[in-house]
């Protein structure tokens, strides 16, 4: 109740200053005006004016008061914050005393203005703007240049028009607590400039020396259309120095929008790609999605919530999102249940139970099923092959099977690249599991497809949250190899890749993302050492501790045995087998022994099947090759 007397007692105030504000201005401003026409006369007469023009003065003052307040209104000089003033304000001043004077002239000559000195009509005019454009900047004078500055030390990347928005706002902005001391910009005809006073104080290549000189506490990257590698060269010029990383958003990010300080945030991992994000039209999956019945297994997890939210924006009639985590499961629903036009449903099942799958297919009759339940962490897997297999192997087929049996229209399956040339249980299975897709892609009714990408930043079990939870606890960050590769993604852009792969009209088994090349592993953990404050080797140290069962150290995103061809998507590749390496009934066979293996938990015949199944796959402990 306080509280909310509190907030009731300062939105009267605010009505309150609002409503006198205006009538403050428009009397301060006829002082301004009476202040200069009496000024103007006595400049005119060297302080002597006669009494005839005295006597004139006053008759015609009112009359001059009123001409310039109506003028000034629709000019609105009445509004708007000083703080604020710019060379907008100072053109209305000029239009409005101007056009005031202009109007003011006649009245004047009609009252007898023989006696009323004609240079008094220029003085007063340019005393007026000259008063009104003073008043104006006071305010902005005193926070820009007289007021003391304090707070963190600002080194500023980037002298370009963002750069210097940020610095003007960086001192008006008495909350942002900096101090701007210095740009950094590559452009060599702006060293040695200023810009607001402040300097520039060298290039990229100065970079080091800059630091060491002065002492920044902090380095903003004001270029919003920056590369991921220049980006990528400032980080790492910066490793041996301890400086806390700011940015602003990408320049997609800023249309329309004006550039301040509030928009200044920490430069993240995600930020360092080695590939920019594929931006994609959301109108063919809203179309595609738009009141149909959707499934997701595997809903709780990092990709399968993901998909959940563009899913559910793009008002389906009904989202049924599936998983055997209770846990996960309660937490995307309670987040999306805000959605009060779509119906959403929580399946607590698991996909290698058949009767229950069928069960739920049956009764919901879904149009749309995305399968993104999977077991995915690959040393685990590796010791644990028989569950791998009933759950990547055994449960697409189930819910496979399922979508057939229950007619519905489209079954995506979220693959990865450890599916190519497998060196994993992981990877084999997926492999395995594309191979059932890709058998039923013949299907008359439901149409089959499987999306393949790489690692996905911040999922979980990927290398992102590791690393940050081992800087956390004061290092070491730990990496397998230093020449471990891997393609990289965001969670958003490869739910955008699954949704619009499902949406494509193309008939293929398969598709996969153009990533660019891959990122050193390596590389990435000093990043996130640096971004987080500290300096790699010296604050927090990186330690290799030899590769994992299963691991290889790079990946790829097209087999030997494949072709790649552009799809009518930018940017996605669809992906046909040159041979099939089994027929029907042997393939269904081999399906059937290694599930009935690992059933049993034998997991010696569970390898054997998998290199029959997948002639690529070569189970080993550490799988290292001389490719680059």
């Amino acid at each position: 109740m306080k509280g909310t007397s509190r907030l009731a007692k300062m939105s009267k105030v605010l009505t309150f200053i609002l409503a006198v504000r205006r009538p403050i201005s428009l009397l301060f401003h006829a002082t301004l005006i009476v202040i200069a026409n009496l000024a103007a006369f006595s400049l005119r007469f060297d302080g002597d004016v006669p009494e005839r023009y005295v006597v004139k003065a006053l008759q015609l003052l009112p009359w001059l008061v009123a001409v310039r307040l109506l003028i000034f209104i629709p000019m609105r000089l009445f509004e708007g914050l000083w703080r604020y003033t710019s060379l907008w304000d100072l053109r209305n001043i000029l239009l409005g005393v101007a056009i005031s004077t202009a109007v003011f002239y006649p009245i004047a000559v009609m009252s007898g203005g023989a006696v009323y000195p004609r240079s008094v009509y220029i003085i007063d005019a340019v005393l007026l703007v000259f008063m009104m454009t003073g008043i104006r900047l006071t305010r902005r004078i005193y926070s820009e240049v007289l007021k003391p500055q304090g707070g963190r030390k600002v080194l500023i990347y980037g002298a370009g028009d963002a750069g210097e928005l940020i610095v003007r706002d960086m001192r008006q902005n008495a909350k942002f607590h900096a101090t701007p001391i210095g740009f950094v910009d590559d452009d060599h005809r702006k060293l040695g400039q200023r810009i607001h006073g402040v300097p520039v104080l060298g290039s990229r290549a100065q970079l080091p020396e800059i630091l060491k000189t002065h002492a920044p506490e902090e380095l903003l990257i004001a270029i919003p259309s920056a590369s991921r590698e220049t980006l990528r060269d400032i980080v790492r010029a910066l490793e041996p120095f301890k400086i806390r990383l700011t940015t602003l958003p990408r320049m997609h990010d800023l249309i329309g929008v004006q550039v301040d300080v509030g928009q200044i945030r920490q430069l993240k991992v995600e930020d360092l790609l080695a590939r920019d994000p594929v931006g994609l039209d959301s109108g063919p999956v809203r179309q595609f999605l738009e009141g149909k019945r959707i499934v997701v297994t595997g809903a709780g997890g990092s990709i399968g919530s993901e998909l959940c939210r563009q899913i559910v924006a793009a008002r389906p009639n009904c989202l049924v999102m599936l998983d055997r985590y209770e846990n996960s499961l309660f937490h995307i629903h309670n987040e999306l249940k805000s959605f009060a036009d779509v119906e959403l449903r929580s399946v607590v099942a698991d996909i290698t139970d058949e009767r229950r799958i069928a069960q739920v297919f049956n009764d919901l009759r879904p149009h749309v099923i995305f399968h993104a339940a999977a077991h995915k962490h690959v040393p685990l897997m590796e010791s644990n092959p028989c569950e791998a297999v009933k759950n990547n192997v055994t449960g697409t087929r189930v819910v496979a099977e399922c979508a057939v049996r229950c007619g519905a229209n489209r079954f995506v399956l979220i693959s990865t690249d450890k599916a190519v040339n497998p060196t994993s249980v992981m990877g084999a299975t997926k492999r395995v599991a594309e191979l059932i897709v890709e058998r039923f892609s013949g299907a008359q009714v439901t149409r089959f497809a499987a999306v393949r990408f790489g690692n996905v930043l911040g999922s979980n079990g990927s290398v992102v949250p590791t690393f940050l939870a081992q800087i956390a606890r004061g290092g070491p960050v730990t990496v397998t190899h230093p020449e471990m590769r891997r393609f990289f993604m965001l969670i958003p852009e490869a739910v955008q890749l699954v949704l619009h792969a499902a949406a494509l009209g193309d008939r293929a088994p398969l598709f996969v993302l153009e990533m660019g090349d891959q990122v050193k592993v390596v590389d990435m953990a000093r990043d996130l050492i640096r971004l987080s404050g500290y300096v790699p080797d010296k604050d927090i140290e990186v330690r290799f501790t030899g590769m994992r069962p299963g691991e290889k150290l790079f990946e790829e995103l097209v087999g030997s045995d494949e072709v790649a061809e552009p799809s009518s998507l930018p940017k996605v590749m669809q992906v046909f087998p040159l041979t099939r390496s089994h027929g029907e009934h042997e393939f269904v066979m081999a399906l059937s022994r290694l599930e009935s293996f690992a059933v049993d938990g034998a997991a010696d015949d569970v390898f054997r099947v998998l290199s029959t199944l997948v002639p690529t796959f070569v189970p080993s402990a550490v799988t290292e090759t001389s490719r680059p």
